[in-house]
């Protein structure tokens, strides 16, 4: 399954929630503290990124592969 993941750069605070629920590490904070896309290749498409997040800033849009 891919995925397309969204960030809300102005909604974001650098709490590392999604960071911290990633568990293919696609997610991390840049140097301003703000979460950045760092390995969209790795997502599995688990959604943890977007269920935890407090301030929704993680919109994770799924879709099938075609065969």
């Amino acid at each position: 399954m891919k995925s397309n993941i969204t960030v809300k750069l102005a909604r974001c605070k650098g709490c590392g929630i999604c960071v911290a629920f990633c568990p293919k590490q696609v997610l991390a904070l840049d140097e301003l503290g703000k979460v950045k896309i760092v390995n969209a290749e790795a997502c599995i498409a688990c959604g943890q990124c977007e269920l935890r997040c407090p301030d929704y800033a993680i919109f994770m849009d799924k879709a099938v592969d075609a065969k």
